[in-house]
């Protein structure tokens, strides 16, 4: 069994802007009836308070079927954040300088304990703001920070700001580009996940 999940991670906002954004996004959520306003116990995760699934919710989702589980909320998220997809691990990273792709899991699904070490508590620098989380690139020796890789099957996003879906059914690319749009137009990251 497990929960699963959806987040959108904004990779643009910074930790000035992203409560603002995060506001501004729930209120079109709500205004939509995408969302309820009201919080209650319906997310996994942070407080446990969400927003539970408004009359509309279907103008976000391919598949119109109420969502019947407990955990059928939107939690906002917001400060320095490593999103990730629950379960597993990526298989590849993909180095912001020279592209060049890092394979981290063996034909087995094993990791690949050399190609994790350059990102060995990389995660955690960020995350605790003590640092960009430097990552040396095994094949072109350049150094950029943690949040600048990108993760096969987008399973690691570092943000400021997300938007993480419990239990929905697949969000649209039409519904992701609004919230893009509400956003400003900054880029973002799907992520899906289950616990």
């Amino acid at each position: 069994m497990g929960d699963y999940f959806q987040t959108i991670v904004d990779l643009d906002a910074t930790e000035r802007d992203a409560q603002e954004l995060g506001a501004r996004v729930l209120e079109w959520l709500i205004a939509e009836g995408i969302v309820a306003a009201e919080r209650t116990d319906c997310v996994l995760g942070g407080d446990g308070y969400g927003h539970a699934p408004g009359p509309h919710f279907t103008k976000a989702v391919d598949d119109p079927d109420p969502v019947e589980l407990w955990s059928n909320g939107v939690h906002v998220e917001t400060g320095r954040t490593v999103f990730d997809s629950g379960q597993g691990d990526a298989g590849a990273a993909v180095c912001p300088l020279c592209r060049t792709e890092i394979r981290l899991v063996d034909e087995m699904w094993q990791p690949i304990e050399s190609a994790w070490e350059p990102f060995k508590g990389r995660f955690h620098d960020w995350a605790e703001g003590g640092g960009e989380g430097i990552v040396h690139c095994p094949s072109c020796g350049g150094s950029s920070g943690i949040a600048r890789w990108s993760w096969e099957d987008d399973y690691y996003a570092c943000g400021q700001l997300g938007f993480t879906f419990w239990g929905w059914a697949e969000l649209t690319s039409g519904f992701t580009r609004e919230v893009r749009r509400t956003l400003g137009g900054h880029r973002t990251v799907l992520l899906a996940g289950k616990l």
